[in-house]
């Protein structure tokens, strides 16, 4: 891109600032921006293609809208950034993701243009819809009320729960369709085929423009012109496009679709719909990684790369002077392979994250085998289990923090009937920058509370693949396995495998002076903290719980009979989590130990590096030698005293 010869993005700040500009400006804006997100992004890493994808339109709907007044909904919010940019943080930008920095979404303790915090998808709608008939109540007339939300979002069935709740609502609500056949990895399923059916409808988009115009044109004579303009509107594009009754069923009207990079045209769009009463729908068309030709070609990859050279395009990588573990998730995926081969009822689950949970290892192994079933998890439980009634053995894996909306169906469609489906919990744990809607803190506290359900979490990449491998075995029933995001300790991993007794875990080493008990990868913090205290003459004893249900009681009875003291450690709620399931055996069984439990307090975490928020957290390596030196003197002070 060219260098403006008087730049316009500095003089920029607030919307108000965008309001000064004429149309003809809008496009060297539009221009300015997405190099603006280029240049940071590069160099502080964060989501990058799909902020690309909007760039006009987030500038589009800036110029026309009264923002923070019109109340404007971000659906997920990886296409946020130019919104943040525009809206007084330009200035801090370089901060996003970075630990007491703005966050990489929405957020309404950030900002007044922030109208609902987003992390999850889908939930633009219905939040939008609440807005609209809030002020329909309060006789807010003038007020706009805009969801943007993505054709991956689409998919969510919160989305459409929203459209057909909103299409009975009188409420002046307009839903922008971002669409670009992407969410993460390319969208899947009829409604995507649907889309791009309308999109490349020969006969609708030769009159689309010109009916378009004259329906804005004839709402504009008044209330009484309304229903004339409907009855016209229903008639031409049914005659025209069959499929536009997905949204007409729905009592929305439909616009479009349209070119969503021709800045000029979306602002005179938007300023026209704004006339127009009622439900409606602007259905544009986008490019993920818009003006960076390598995001635009490979849109996955380009998601969110990290760091990158913005000329050359190349991805800066550290490159180790030694073998790095894997990542926990890239053990599941070809685990998940190994074992399909061995087991021919093995199937493999995802909603929507097949690169992210590496379930594209198995995806393209054996096609027929894998399903992506859309940003759905309500769905791929219940899909699960009933695969599982036919005697399949459904591997289902969902992100931690996303499992969380589809927990009804674990406990109604799985737990109460007993079916072995097997849930992958990845991203288990502070996942870092993505922050507090990304963290996957509840699983294992919601997760043990369920009758039937086995929950377990591994310290390493081999006690992952054991876990997997016991977890197929016949009648497990529900088994739960979570891990954390980010690499393993274990370069040499790929072992033979072993079945591991249900609710048995394992002594690391014995001790003297204080009982460890942890449980997933937080262990290997423990197992640094003991070599640490061991060369200063503190011996602590450290035991791997490997399963929070069901509990290893006859290693807790080993711990309580013979230390005063224990110190649980996990990366999870302290409320519900494994620290309160061992504080309820000791009450059980009527010990009389001193328990104290490192994990995740009672408060929302933000974003940041994951060390720095298990520090920050207090269960890193140095927070639990902390702890057991607090002990040790303690006992040390008892005992000079005594």
């Amino acid at each position: 891109m060219e260098e403006p010869t008087h730049p316009l993005l500095p003089h920029i700040n607030f919307p108000a600032d965008l309001k000064r500009y004429n149309d003809d400006d809008l496009e060297q804006i539009s221009q300015e921006l997405r190099q603006y997100i280029i240049d940071v992004v590069s160099v502080n890493g964060g989501h990058f293609g799909a902020s690309l994808g909007v760039v006009e339109l987030t500038v589009a709907l800036h110029y026309v809208l009264d923002t923070p007044y019109d109340r404007l909904v971000w659906d997920v919010g990886h296409q946020a950034y130019g919104h943040k940019i525009l809206t007084g943080r330009k200035s801090v930008f370089h901060t996003n993701r970075v630990i007491n920095g703005i966050s990489g979404f929405p957020k309404i303790s950030e900002s007044e243009y922030d109208t609902f915090g987003v992390g999850h998808s889908s939930t633009s709608i219905s939040a939008a819809l609440g807005m609209a008939v809030a002020s329909h109540y309060k006789g807010e007339k003038d007020r706009q009320h805009v969801a943007v939300i993505g054709d991956g979002a689409l998919t969510g069935g919160l989305a459409f729960e929203g459209l057909n709740h909103a299409g009975i609502e009188n409420s002046n609500l307009l839903v922008i369709l971002n669409d670009n056949c992407m969410s993460i990895d390319p969208n899947v399923g009829a409604l995507k085929e649907y889309l791009t059916s309308i999109s490349t409808s020969k006969s609708y988009n030769r009159f689309r423009d010109d009916i378009s115009a004259v329906l804005i044109k004839l709402s504009e004579l008044g209330p009484n012109a309304h229903n004339f303009v409907k009855k016209i509107e229903k008639s031409i594009k049914g005659t025209l496009l069959k499929q536009s009754n997905l949204f007409e069923a729905l009592n929305f009207r439909y616009f479009g679709p349209v070119d969503g990079h021709d800045v000029k045209k979306l602002a005179s769009i938007i300023r026209d719909l704004k006339d127009i009463p009622g439900p409606k729908l602007l259905h544009c068309i986008t490019v993920k990684g818009k003006g960076f030709a390598l995001a635009e070609k490979d849109q996955t990859k380009w998601h969110a790369p990290g760091l990158f050279d913005k000329i050359t395009g190349e991805i800066k990588r550290s490159t180790p002077d030694k073998p790095q573990p894997p990542k926990y998730q890239d053990v599941f995926g070809h685990t998940l392979v190994e074992l399909a081969e061995l087991n021919k009822n093995i199937v493999g689950i995802t909603p929507a994250m097949p690169s992210g949970s590496s379930m594209n290892i198995m995806m393209k192994a054996m096609p027929n085998r894998a399903f992506d079933v859309g940003i759905a998890e309500q769905h791929a439980v219940t899909f699960s289990a009933g695969l599982a009634t036919q005697g399949l053995v459904p591997f289902c894996n969902i992100y931690s923090s996303f499992m969380q909306r589809a927990y009804d169906q674990v406990i109604h469609d799985v737990a109460i009937q007993n079916l072995n489906v097997i849930f992958c919990l990845d991203r288990a744990g502070l996942a870092g920058s993505d922050g507090a809607t990304h963290h996957g803190a509840y699983d294992m506290a919601f997760m043990r509370c369920i009758p039937n359900m086995t929950v377990a979490a591994p310290m390493n990449e081999e006690e992952l693949r054991n876990l997997m491998y016991t977890a197929q075995l016949e009648n497990q029933g529900p088994f739960s396995i979570r891990y954390p995001r980010g690499n393993g300790v274990m370069p040499d991993w790929k072992r033979p495998f072993k079945a591991i007794a249900i609710g048995k875990g394992r002594k690391i080493c014995d001790g003297e002076d204080v009982a460890l008990l942890t449980i997933g990868h937080v262990g290997n913090f423990a197992v640094e903290a003991c070599r640490e205290l061991n060369s200063e003459g503190i011996h602590p004893a450290h035991y791997d719980l490997r399963f929070v249900k069901p509990l290893d009681e006859a290693l807790l009875h080993e711990v309580f009979k013979r230390y005063a003291t224990v110190i649980t450690v996990e990366d999870g709620c302290l409320q519900g989590g494994m620290g309160s399931a061992v504080l309820e055996f000791m009450v059980d069984n009527q010990y009389q130990s001193r328990v104290i439990r490192l994990g995740i307090a009672d408060e929302v975490v933000e974003h940041g590096e994951q060390a720095e928020l298990w520090a920050l957290c207090g269960f890193d390596s140095n927070s639990i030698i902390k702890a057991v030196k607090e002990y040790a003197v303690s006992r040390t002070t008892k005992t000079i005293a005594s």
